[in-house]
């Protein structure tokens, strides 16, 4: 449990800069849905999440996985860390700027791509924003590695505030200011632009800061990278391009696919914005992964060493979904009061939003069972793995999308990552065995979704009431599961919880 409760304060801080930084981006989600809510302003949210898709695919190029090799290799004998952040940091600047030269020729033809409006300079400007973000990668790395999440975190929260004085700067300061003064060139640039070139531009200037910021991670970074350790890492990463790529297009292919393959008499942009907008109602979920992420992986990394490290991995299972199913019924059964983050055209797609909160369980399942082939070296077959997950997408996306819109999108979002999850734990057991607890995983998943099933039973039941009756009746129904599932875990994990401090002296 002292492990765990590591564990678990460092998840809470990359929490807390995570959370921060996701902040932003729903926070925006509520504005800009009640802003844009015409039939016009319903398909320039869909384009604006299409083009925030590719950049994550493009984030995975920039990168090539020289983060996780970066945990690994810090780990291994004989490997220096000074020489090897060296090495790791002066490859991603080079590869980083050489591809923002290389695709820099071609801003006009991806403008016309994504239909951007004639703004070929907003590529460009998305390729700023990649290449600082690639850039940090080490650097965040290195302070990660070296267990420090307080500045990692007053980094990150550090960037968002310049991110939020930008975006505020843009979306509301400068039009007023326009209004009063016509005349200036600045207010004739920004009559040029739109709002998706600002969020863009905001989110460039973050990175740029927050790049300044970590002047004390990189500042004794000279230009000699070791070819022989770049050989191994880049050896034990490549897989990981493919893994990313792979596990890219089962986050993101689905907005594409349904921009193209919806029938023609649906407005398929405005559908994609809908599904965007509703598919961030799973934040609480997707948040919690997001910053486990952030402190499992180096944290698995620095215990593979030890004896009891199997034991340690399964109890950290446990306790992650516990966590998850938490999430789960905090966002499924309030789902009556999450639904006003999103402006009235949007909430069309409320339906994919428990589906897609399933989903993201199975994912976060499946990242913590991934540890298996980060440790033993066998980044291949998470490579086969990932691919046949993209396979699932591709396939389940393109048959059923034409005829179920964006509820085959979900669905077939949740199978991928259901088929992943099973797959990675049986072939897992073979390569490195972990004893899991499935039987208690499995009942308090199969609690958590009673739970969900029963207070979808009452919305059915109160669907012809009016709205403030049926807020009357759900609400209070949704506290009382909550807490009766918080008293089966209490009772379930009682032994482990009095081990807690602060809690502990309660159980």
């Amino acid at each position: 449990m002292t492990a765990i409760k590591q564990l678990a304060g460092q998840t809470l801080w990359y929490g807390v800069s995570n959370i921060g930084a996701k902040f932003l981006n729903y926070l925006l989600t509520p504005i800009l849905t009640y802003l844009m809510i015409d039939s016009s302003g319903v398909r320039d949210y869909g384009g604006y999440s299409l083009l925030y898709s590719w950049i994550a695919v493009a984030n995975i190029i920039f990168t090539y996985g020289f983060e996780t090799g970066y945990f690994r290799f810090s780990n291994t004998q004989g490997v220096d860390r000074h020489s090897l952040f060296q090495t790791a940091f002066g490859s991603i600047l080079l590869s980083t700027a050489l591809l923002i030269t290389f695709i820099s020729f071609f801003t006009v033809p991806i403008n016309n791509f994504m239909k951007l409006d004639g703004h070929p300079e907003y590529i460009l400007w998305c390729l700023y924003l990649v290449g600082l973000d690639a850039i940090t990668a080490i650097p965040f790395a290195k302070l990660r590695q070296e267990n420090r999440p307080k500045r990692y975190a007053f980094v990150k929260l550090s960037g968002i505030i310049i991110n939020i004085l930008f975006t505020l700067f843009f979306l509301i300061w400068l039009p007023k200011y326009a209004v009063h003064h016509p005349d200036d060139a600045i207010v004739h640039w920004f009559i040029n632009n739109n709002r998706i070139g600002f969020l863009i531009l905001a989110n460039v200037l973050q990175n740029l800061f927050v790049f300044l910021l970590l002047f004390s991670e990189w500042k004794s970074f000279r230009f000699k990278i070791n070819f022989s350790l770049w050989k191994q890492l880049f050896k034990y990463c490549a897989p990981m391009i493919f893994i990313g790529l792979a596990g890219m297009i089962n986050e993101v292919m689905d907005r594409q696919m349904l921009a193209k393959l919806l029938p023609q008499d649906v407005d398929a942009q405005s559908v994609v914005g809908i599904y965007s907008a509703n598919y961030k109602l799973a934040i609480f979920i997707t948040l919690f992964i997001q910053a486990f992420k952030m402190a499992a992986e180096p944290f698995f990394f620095n215990k593979s060493k030890d004896k009891n490290a199997p034991a340690l991995y399964a109890n950290v299972m446990k306790w992650f979904v516990i966590t998850l199913s938490l999430a789960f019924l905090f966002s499924a059964l309030y789902l009556d009061v999450w639904k006003y983050m999103v402006g009235a055209s949007y909430r069309s797609g409320l339906g994919i939003v428990p589906i897609l909160l399933c989903a993201n369980i199975c994912l976060g399942i499946y990242y913590n069972l991934s540890v298996w082939y980060k440790l033993t070296d066998r980044m291949r077959i998470g490579l086969y793995i990932t691919i046949f997950g993209s396979v699932i997408t591709l396939v389940g996306n393109y048959f059923f999308i034409p005829y179920w819109g964006m509820y085959a999108a979900a669905w077939t979002t949740l199978i991928c990552y259901a088929s992943m999850m099973l797959v990675t734990y049986f072939i897992g057991q073979n390569y490195y065995y972990i004893p899991y607890p499935v039987k208690k995983i499995g009942i308090y998943l199969l609690a958590m979704l009673l739970c969900f099933f029963m207070k979808r039973s009452i919305d059915v039941y109160s669907d012809s009431w009016t709205q403030d009756m049926q807020l009357l009746l759900r609400i209070p129904v949704a506290f009382i599961l909550m807490i009766l599932y918080v008293f089966f875990i209490v009772k379930m994990e009682r032994k482990e919880l009095k081990n807690i401090p602060l809690i502990g002296k309660y159980i």
